[in-house]
């Protein structure tokens, strides 16, 4: 699966059941690096996850992160904690929201 057609199933799966993330409201801007990688910027905001391409400068938090790290995150099987304390997962500002959206994703099956 692709970048794009994972940014799409995340999309359709908030889409489908927006009652995991209709108390949240938060930003965040993904630097995806790797031969499919790319950036992109997800907003939750009222119960509706709004995805974009290229870079949310006014992100609350930046993660950066390989496409396989990205895919395994997704998945369920890359703990966000430990691939930060590796260096597999760098994250610039709000570290709580990182968090916050490895507890959000978990509740959706990528």
């Amino acid at each position: 699966m692709s970048l794009q057609e994972i940014w799409e199933e995340v999309e359709r799966q908030t889409i489908q059941e927006p009652e995991h993330i209709v108390d949240v409201n938060a930003s965040y801007s993904f630097d995806i690096t790797g031969d499919d990688g790319g950036k992109y910027g997800l907003v939750f905001k009222d119960g509706v996850a709004h995805i974009t391409e290229g870079e949310l400068a006014d992100a609350e938090c930046a993660i950066t992160m390989n496409v396989k790290n990205f895919k395994k995150l997704l998945q369920g099987d890359l703990n966000s904690t430990t691939a930060f304390m590796t260096g597999r997962l760098k994250v610039k500002g709000n570290i709580g929201l990182a968090l916050k959206l490895e507890s959000i994703l978990k509740k959706y099956n990528f």
